[in-house]
């Protein structure tokens, strides 16, 4: 099977959905019965996805524009892939768009349904997504989604037929090990909370800083640490930390790199996630596979990851945040028990089960199409 792949996710900061795309690249390049060739919708990337994607993937390093290019692929249906990459049997979009084509199979990864449920959190382009994905697949595509909680969405929201979509979960990459002392020093104390996100509204983030604000008088050495790049609706996470009385023991750190990311997640009392919806959730993961405790939100999909590994309470509850914050911090007994069950759900999602799922999608997609 010959298949198209849009790689324009390894461009740029590496997000979930980039890890994801790398993750799958790797393992579709090793397949014997798979020929991929990646491609980027971008104008400014071009020239560097060939040095990005995993050996054994071919790479078409033309140019393609990406407003222009969505915006064709939205109202005219061109050009389609073929353009790009020759005759292919199969064309994937991790994205939540995927390339007209003129004989392909397509496949779209819907990763959330934020825009549907939240578009007060969107920005215009990502409130473009939800007609995309009714688009794709009253044409016939097939929609892959990152998590059962979001298939059944997609299948309530679009009355979509159960065959055209499959749920296989991402995989988490197991954590570095780190030097311990990097973590405390990045924070400015042993002794924090750490959270990891865009500064986005979507995330909770101030919902937590509040939470820390009631944590803090209590425990003096305590520190809130908030890694991840800014997003848009910074004003409102701005504003939360000017009015937290104990804003001087907030740490904003932005991007942090991959041996500085194990540092902190390691290092840590425990991962605040305090997401108002998630179509997966992978920095909760990554904590429990470093053996870091996690409070988080019963937001979206969250649940169905975490299971009973994670200390869950009710979105925007600052003070039901911050008493389940309070007890992992200080239950020895229970950190204990988050610890070991956060290892062993960490360690059910892995990355050959993502491939192989996908595998088995696109036979599915190719043989009725």
């Amino acid at each position: 099977m010959r298949m198209a792949y849009d790689a324009t996710s390894l461009l740029g900061p590496r997000t979930g959905v980039g890890l994801m795309a790398t993750r799958l690249l790797e393992g579709l390049a090793e397949s014997s019965d798979v020929d991929v060739v990646a491609f980027a919708n971008s104008w400014r990337g071009r020239g560097e996805l060939r040095s990005l994607t995993p050996a054994g993937v071919t790479v078409v390093d033309r140019p393609l524009p990406a407003r222009p290019a969505h915006f064709a692929w939205r109202h005219s249906g061109f050009p389609p892939v073929e353009w790009l990459t020759g005759r292919v049997d199969l064309v994937h979009g991790p994205n939540f768009l995927v390339p007209p084509s003129r004989h392909a199979a397509r496949i779209m990864t819907v990763h959330d349904l934020t825009a549907v449920h939240h578009p007060e959190m969107c920005t215009p382009h990502t409130r473009t997504y939800p007609a995309a994905i009714r688009r794709a697949l009253a044409q016939g595509a097939f929609v892959h989604t990152v998590s059962e909680f979001v298939r059944r969405e997609v299948l309530d929201v679009f009355d979509a037929d159960p065959a055209q979509v499959t749920a296989v979960a991402n995989g988490v990459d197991a954590i570095p090990e780190a030097d311990p002392a990097i973590g405390p020093r990045l924070a400015g104390g042993r002794d924090y909370i750490l959270a990891i996100g865009t500064i986005e509204p979507r995330k909770g983030f101030p919902t937590l800083i509040r939470a820390f604000d009631a944590l803090a008088a209590a425990n003096p050495t305590l520190r809130l640490v908030i890694a991840g790049p800014n997003g848009w609706g910074q004003a409102e996470f701005d504003h939360a930390i000017e009015q937290a009385t104990h804003r001087h023991r907030i740490v904003r750190l932005g991007m942090v790199d991959e041996a500085h990311r194990a540092s902190l997640l390691r290092g840590a009392r425990v991962l605040a996630f305090p997401s108002r919806y998630e179509g997966f959730g992978l920095p909760p993961l990554e904590a429990m596979g470093a053996g870091t405790p996690v409070v988080a939100t019963r937001a979206g999909a969250i649940p169905e990851v975490c299971a009973d590994a994670a200390e869950l309470v009710d979105v925007d509850d600052a003070d039901a945040l911050a008493g389940a914050l309070d007890r992992v911090i200080h239950d020895e007994a229970l950190r204990e028990q988050l610890v070991a069950r956060g290892r062993a759900r960490a360690g059910a999602f892995t990355w050959p089960a993502h491939v192989s799922g996908v595998l088995a999608m696109y036979r599915r997609a190719a043989v009725a199409s």
